[in-house]
């Protein structure tokens, strides 16, 4: 199973990295973030869209065809539509998501920033991601970019991935260890 996460990053990372150099050489960077940014939360929000993505029982054919009216309807063209287009065709859709998160790091390491995927258990306020995302470029030493996803199953607290670091305050896995604590000693 490991392996498999290795390979999904691998084939991400050169995909993305291809679509990256292509980006800039072109000068569109912001513009491909911004629709890389757009086909994630159709992703996000469509459970037909993420079965199409991940499911193999789909052709090749069928995916393309599937992707460019997708995109066609999205107004998602240039080299966003044909890149997504070629993902298709070579049955690489399975990796779209990892493959987006590996162009903003890319993207945000050549603006010298760092991402963060910040996970909390309820929507932050406006103050709130201002505070967060200080306190995290006071321990990167650079801008952070964050991207921040709600999960109410952490309960509380926030889980904070930062390239290979993870910062897990969650009330979720406090009680869990608190558990486990308990266990020990009974």
């Amino acid at each position: 199973m490991a392996q498999t996460g290795t390979m999904i990053s691998g084939v991400a990372a050169r995909y993305a990295s291809s679509l990256f150099e292509l980006a800039e050489e072109d000068g569109v960077i912001a513009e491909v973030e911004a629709d890389l940014g757009r086909f994630e939360a159709m992703i996000e929000a469509s459970e037909d869209l993420r079965r199409l993505i991940e499911s193999p029982v789909f052709s090749s054919v069928e995916q393309f065809d599937a992707i460019g009216a997708v995109l066609d309807k999205a107004g998602i063209r240039g080299l966003v539509g044909n890149f997504l287009r070629v993902v298709a065709h070579n049955r690489r859709l399975f990796a779209v998501p990892s493959m987006i998160r590996a162009f903003r790091q890319i993207a945000a390491a050549h603006r010298g920033e760092v991402s963060a995927e910040v996970t909390a258990a309820h929507e932050l306020t406006a103050a709130q991601e201002k505070e967060l995302a200080a306190a995290l470029k006071a321990i990167a030493g650079k801008d952070v970019n964050v991207k921040l996803t709600v999960d109410p199953a952490i309960l509380g607290g926030l889980v904070v991935q930062m390239g290979s670091r993870q910062i897990d305050t969650s009330l979720k896995t406090k009680l869990n260890s608190l558990k486990l604590a308990l266990k020990e000693v009974g």
